[in-house]
């Protein structure tokens, strides 16, 4: 039961870590960080970044969120909250939105109106379904979501996020494996970790610009052999899958340096000849 609860620690500080850097980034430089919402709500004006993590906050305080409309950048953790507050939708100059450890229901009902919105990210919701308005979010460049231990649905309108560079799903249960992924050209990253993928698609010939893959901790049993149109890819990981054979297809990506195939099941013969296939490249095994 330590060991457990440790583990879970060490993840919960390096996502909030991470979290942390990304939001440094957003905002007006040298602006103010409010930490207090009472405080923000009497100055309302030029209010541009908000953290709010680890507070329990006044619910009749959390409904007059909205009031801070030149807020760009706001962070929520371990508040306790299932919805968002009324007219959330009028913070239409968020460019960044992340939420920790709370248990949101669902999205914004109006998406719409966050057409400035660059990185958004949610973990530990309880929300199954990514809504077709997110298609509204045309300039969204980072997508993260994930911990929800739960089937998730995505819509077929996510082909409309052209400015998608970043997407990121993590420890949730995927229904499908998402078409309107391998349908993003700008995509440089994608993370699919513990989504119960069984399978990639063929066409990597639609992701001319991705440079990192990482599906780990899945069903994979087979790699496709179009892998290689993928021209950019720098690192791979297929770690704890289903492997027992990497096409020698991935010899032609000239640019690969990381390709981690820890805990599968190709034998040491099979990793001798992707190093002599790859020698520009560590293989992990």
């Amino acid at each position: 039961m330590k060991k457990n609860f440790s583990l879970s620690v060490i993840v919960f500080l390096a996502l909030t870590c991470n979290s942390q850097n990304e939001f440094d980034k957003y905002g007006p430089y040298g602006s103010t960080v409010y930490k207090d919402l009472k405080e923000a709500l009497k100055i309302q004006k030029m209010v541009y970044k908000m953290d709010l993590s680890y507070q329990v906050l006044d619910p009749k305080l959390y409904e007059r969120l909205s009031e801070l409309s030149d807020l760009q950048a706001l962070k929520l953790s371990g508040n306790k909250l299932v919805d968002f507050p009324a007219n959330f939708e009028k913070l239409f100059n968020l460019v960044y939105f992340a939420s920790y450890n709370n248990k949101f229901r669902g999205f914004p009902p109006n998406l719409k109106p966050f057409h400035n919105l660059q990185y958004l990210e949610l973990q530990h919701t309880v929300i199954d379904s990514i809504p077709a308005q997110i298609a509204f979010l045309n300039k969204l460049q980072s997508f993260k979501f994930g911990n929800t231990d739960d089937t998730l649905h995505f819509p077929s309108t996510l082909v409309y996020l052209k400015n998608l560079k970043d997407l990121s799903l993590e420890n949730c249960i995927l229904d499908s494996l998402p078409a309107a992924v391998f349908k993003l050209p700008g995509l440089y990253y994608l993370n699919l970790s513990n989504t119960n993928t069984y399978y990639l698609s063929k066409h990597f010939e639609r992701l001319p610009n991705l440079e990192v893959l990482i599906v780990e901790n899945n069903h994979l049993s087979k790699i496709p052999f179009d892998i290689y149109k993928a021209q950019k890819l720098r690192v791979v990981s297929f770690r704890g899958n289903h492997l027992t054979h990497i096409p020698e297809s991935m010899s032609q990506l000239e640019n690969l340096t990381i390709l981690d195939l820890r805990g599968n099941l190709i034998d040491e013969e099979e990793i001798e000849k992707l190093r002599v296939l790859l020698p520009g490249c560590q293989v992990k095994f």
